[in-house]
């Protein structure tokens, strides 16, 4: 998969919450947890499941059930590359 670079500053305390989910094992590196953060994000703001070519109303109530649950599902936002 072709992956663009983006440069982002961070203040230290963001740095160091990634170190440590890097250094606790939940990522393997700093890349991984941003990657992931971003897809939440865009998954959160609906970027990545809209569906324009159904029934909108449709779409939305199964985009809030999705969203009202407690967690979300790591193998669908990863498949997102």
């Amino acid at each position: 998969m072709a992956m663009s670079v983006t440069q982002v500053r961070l203040p230290k305390k963001l740095t160091d919450g990634l170190d440590l989910l890097v250094t606790t094992g939940s990522y393997e590196t700093r890349s991984d947890v941003v990657r992931d953060a971003v897809r939440r994000f865009l998954f959160e703001k609906n970027i990545f499941s809209l569906d324009i070519s159904g029934d909108p109303v449709k779409e939305v109530r199964k985009i809030r059930k999705k969203l009202s649950k407690e967690s979300v599902n790591l193998n669908e936002l990863n498949a997102l590359e």
